[in-house]
């Protein structure tokens, strides 16, 4: 462990007390412990020697994180946030505290819910039927099969797939945001038409699953919806002045640093 540099998991209110045999990244996992700063607290540990972006060690960050959310709300910090020292941390915090105290407010009795979105590829049947085009193309397969025939239909068929896929989501996304505090789209996911991520209240949490359900069963023929959480609110943490110290420089700070 490196004795002077600090690994930071989030940020609470002070008076928080730690899950119990709560552990850190590394092997040995890390002690974890609270760096009090006025009204605030960072979850911090030492930093491994070896820091980089392992499953276990991303896994070990996540439920750390799981675990102080359910309690009370918490300010996550990505996979590989580390600073220079304990004051680094604690002049960090200190400047952006009302930020943090406002960001922990809004997601009290909140957790994130994130949403991925694929087209359904049971759904070809129902294109076919649905789009003239596609049935054009087909019948010229059939009649004159080519190569490049080939690659015209299964082009059109994936722009369908996902062009149906679309709609549907774009059709459900205003009743999943009715019940969600808050709404943003994540970054692109390959074969996704969707990655995006609600700040959902805890009392809401079940009925906000059964209508991805509801909706993923009534749909199924145009959409796949994959609904994993409670999550850290990752994607609901302020972007600017909210992280103390630096990202790592090793291959952890390309696990997603950034609030």
């Amino acid at each position: 462990m490196d004795s002077s540099r600090v690994y930071v998991y989030g940020i609470v209110h002070a008076g928080r007390s730690l899950p119990p045999d709560v552990r850190g990244v590394g092997r040995p996992a890390a002690a974890v412990r609270l760096l009090p700063v006025g009204e605030l607290a960072a979850v911090v540990s030492d930093v491994p020697d070896d820091l980089r972006a392992r499953r276990r060690d991303l896994m070990a960050h996540q439920e750390l994180l799981t675990r102080l959310g359910a309690g009370a709300p918490v300010l996550p910090m990505r996979f590989g946030m580390v600073a220079e020292d304990a004051a680094t941390v604690r002049q960090a915090v200190e400047a952006a505290a009302a930020t943090h105290l406002a960001a922990l407010e809004r997601l009290r009795d909140r957790t994130e819910m994130n949403l991925k979105a694929t087209p359904a590829q049971s759904g070809i049947e129902a294109l076919v039927r649905a789009d003239a085009g596609v049935r054009r193309l087909l019948a010229d397969v059939r009649r004159t099969p080519s190569y490049e025939g080939n690659v015209r239909l299964g082009q059109a068929v994936a722009e369908g797939l996902a062009r149906r896929a679309t709609e549907a989501v774009e059709e459900a996304l205003p009743r999943l945001s009715a019940l969600a505090d808050g709404f943003v789209r994540g970054p692109d996911v390959p074969g996704c038409v969707l990655n995006g991520s609600f700040l959902v209240p805890n009392a809401a949490q079940e009925r906000f699953r059964a209508e991805v359900e509801r909706y993923a069963a009534g749909c199924a023929e145009r959409v796949e919806l994959r609904l994993t959480g409670p999550l850290p609110c990752y994607s609901f943490v302020p972007q600017d002045g909210a992280e103390p110290g630096t990202p790592a420089r090793t291959s952890a700070a390309h696990a997603g640093v950034g609030g």
